[in-house]
């Protein structure tokens, strides 16, 4: 990245926006640790002399074959850590998940809870998150019309799955799996992995109560 541009993405200058019939929404471009990061669509107000960009050629620059999704994580009043998740290439599952991490349809998992655990302490341990609509565990409504496709299966900690049923009405919610199965049993619409954070996971699946887990922020990282 040539200096100027780096410059003014480091002092917030850089804006991805969306204009629709409600009016402008703009999404944050940050640089931390050498990685680019796209924040989720929002109706904020835009700095004087920001720098803007059309939010679908932006996105129009992720590689469907190695795109990276992230979730900050942060409970009792403080952002905990940043949960980076490889999407699995081209399935409609990942496809949803990067809309509802940019928030190109409106939606997004930011301010969504984590909603509960499972097994907690045991091997195959997994926790729920991404009710958009309802942040109760009841709505998650799915963005695309069809979410059949060709997922893998995974036993191991750090895989990203959806509970999906053709017409179930929470289809958006999310999983990550925290310990690996021993039992030899193969969970089902593996959309993802956790390639950075799972630790961050593991810390908000033991703190006293789970729906106090907040995604305080969410995205996608660019290529440089």
């Amino acid at each position: 990245m040539r200096e100027p541009v780096k410059r003014l993405v480091e002092a917030g200058r850089v804006l991805a926006v969306q204009e629709d019939q409600d009016g402008r929404r703009s999404a944050r471009i940050t640089l931390q640790d050498g990685q680019l990061y796209l924040h989720p669509l929002l109706r904020q107000p835009t700095p004087t002399h920001a720098h803007t960009l059309q939010e679908s050629e932006v996105v129009g620059v992720l590689e469907p074959s190695c795109t990276l999704a992230f979730l900050d994580l942060g409970w009792a009043g403080s952002t905990r850590g940043r949960v980076t998740i490889r999407l699995t290439p081209d399935t409609p599952l990942a496809r949803q998940f990067v809309l509802l991490c940019t928030g190109q349809r409106g939606h997004t998992f930011r301010n969504t809870k984590l909603l509960e655990v499972w097994d907690q302490g045991q091997p195959g341990e997994w926790v729920e998150g991404g009710d958009y609509e309802s942040n109760d565990g009841e709505g998650g409504a799915p963005l695309l019309p069809d979410l059949q496709g060709q997922y893998r299966e995974s036993g191991q900690a750090g895989a990203v799955w959806a509970w999906w049923r053709p017409g179930d009405p929470r289809s958006a919610q999310f999983t990550i799996t925290t310990r690996d199965r021993q039992d030899g049993y193969l969970l089902s619409h593996v959309f993802g992995d956790v390639v950075s954070g799972l630790d961050v996971v593991r810390a908000a699946v033991n703190h006293s109560d789970i729906r106090e887990v907040t995604v305080v922020d969410c995205g996608v990282v660019l290529p440089l």
